[in-house]
Formats: structure tokens, C-alpha cells, sequence
């Protein structure tokens, strides 16, 4: 593998998307996306397609590989519809490695930059099976596979159980961050102690009441700024890397160009307030 790419500003987030996949992952390459989540759970992500745009975008000359952050993601069973990436009848060790070597194939690389575990195997707490996952990533990274491990979908409850485990904690936790929980605040300061990038997706679809909020409003209006990009300069003074999945190239281009953007510490304490 060639030198760790730097960490990107943004995520450019593949789900949900069908035949549209690989025409949009090329799209925000060119926007100049150069971080891409995707997944190996053909019920919501058409991983193939992702490779499809990546090639395109190699082809092209936009992009080397080395320029790009690959992150996917191992998915149990209960996740997956029928098109599974792996036997069922395999033990998940197994079922981990063909699922990465499945990802590999469909993005047309050796290596991916992270492999995430797509949510525990329950909601009450880290299990055996999680463990048992757990250590077959470790695994995939060692043997080269991918460079960095994560999770999603995880409560803080998961993540002290991992610590008290004595397990090696993640580079990264990717959860759904919704404003009326405090934008995950529990787990954002646990990942803060202990240097793991918390990265936040749904942050306009799961924050509507938010960006549609009067004061909301009239503070993008003030910094000449959509309330998107509010949002996602906010989510990064907060310390998180932010995910988009928008469709629209000027809404990817709008939302890159949120990225220099700061806000000061009061614009930052007022938008958290107005979610309570």
C-alpha cells in the first residue's frame, strides 16, 4: 500500500441510490469528493455500481487511487436481503473475509482505507458475535486489507463494553446524529477521549425540524451560507466528519464548499440550543 491518504474533509455517502450509483459516485469525484462510503448490503448500497464510478473516474484522469478514501462496511446477516456477499452457513469469521473480498472485487482495489462493522449484532450491548467480528477485521487489517476499522449504528453502551472488553477501539464510529439527542453528545465525547473520528450522517434528513427553524434560517441567511452548509460547518466544530448523500451536483459543490467554513464558538453554542 502506498502512504496514508490524508483523512478527508467529507464523505461522499453511496446509499439508496440503485442505478443511479455509478453516474453519482463519478459525479462527486469530479465535484471533488475524494472520501466515498459505501457498503457490501446489496439491500441498500449497489457497491458494484460504486466501482463502476471509480473506474470511470480512473479512466478519466480525475483521479489516482491513492487520492481516495474507501471506506465499506461488513454487514450481518439480518441486514442483508437475499443477495448475501457471503455464505450463511459459513462461521463469521469467514463470512467477514468473503465479504471484504467481495468489496475489493466490486471497488477494483487491494485494500480499502476502512472496513466498518455495520451495527452490532444486538441493541442492548457488544455480544460474542460482535467480538468474533471484531477480532476477523483486526484480522483483514493486519493481513493488509484495509488500513483502519470502525463501527456504526452504535450506542454508548457498545462502545464501554467494548473498552472494558480490553478490545482495540476503533479509528472510527459512524452513527446517525439527530440534533434532539444533542447531535449523539454521549457518544461524541467518548470518541473525543479517546482520538476515534466520529463521523455523522443523516445530518440534514435527521434534522429537519433544525435547518427549518426560524433562527435557524435567519443565521444562514446572516452568513450568506445555504442551511446545509451551516449544518455541516457546525457538525465539523463539533469534531465530526460529516457525511453527504445529496444527488444534485450543485447541492455537492454547495456542500464542499462548506469546508473552509468556521463558525464561531457562539454561533455553534446557539445552534445547539435551538434543538434543546
Amino acid at each position: 500500500m502506498s502512504a496514508n491518504p490524508p483523512l478527508p474533509a467529507f464523505l461522499y455517502g453511496t446509499a439508496w441510490k440503485e442505478d443511479r450509483t455509478a453516474g453519482l459516485t463519478e459525479l462527486a469525484l469530479r465535484a471533488g469528493f475524494r472520501g466515498i462510503d459505501t457498503a457490501n448490503q446489496r439491500r441498500h448500497y449497489f457497491e458494484a455500481g460504486v466501482g463502476e464510478g471509480l473506474a470511470a473516474a480512473y479512466h478519466a484522469g480525475l483521479v489516482t487511487r491513492s487520492d481516495l478514501f474507501l471506506q465499506t462496511k461488513y454487514t450481518y446477516q439480518r441486514g442483508q436481503d437475499h443477495r448475501l456477499p457471503f455464505d450463511p452457513a459459513a462461521s463469521l469469521a469467514l463470512q467477514v473475509a468473503q465479504s471484504l473480498s467481495s468489496s475489493l472485487e466490486h471497488l477494483g482495489t487491494h485494500y480499502v482505507d476502512s472496513f466498518v462493522l455495520h451495527g452490532p449484532a444486538s441493541g442492548h450491548g457488544w455480544s460474542e458475535a460482535d467480538s468474533e467480528v471484531w477480532e476477523a477485521m483486526r484480522k483483514e487489517r493486519d493481513a493488509g486489507r484495509t488500513r483502519l476499522l470502525g463501527v456504526s449504528n452504535v450506542s454508548l453502551k457498545h462502545l464501554e463494553e467494548m473498552a472494558a472488553s480490553h478490545l482495540e477501539m476503533p479509528s472510527f464510529v459512524q452513527n446517525r446524529c439527530f440534533a434532539r439527542l444533542g447531535w449523539d453528545r454521549d457518544v461524541r465525547a467518548f470518541c473525543g477521549d479517546r482520538n476515534i473520528v466520529y463521523q455523522g450522517f443523516s445530518l440534514l434528513t435527521a434534522n429537519k425540524e433544525v435547518l427549518q427553524h426560524a433562527s435557524f434560517v435567519e443565521l444562514a441567511r446572516e452568513l450568506d451560507a445555504t442551511p446545509a452548509q451551516v449544518v455541516f460547518a457546525f457538525a465539523r466544530a463539533l469534531g465530526m466528519l460529516p457525511l453527504t448523500g445529496t444527488s444534485s451536483a450543485e447541492h455537492m459543490r454547495e456542500d464542499l464548499a462548506s469546508v473552509p467554513m468556521e463558525l464561531p464558538r457562539d454561533l455553534v453554542n446557539a445552534i445547539e440550543a435551538i434543538a434543546g
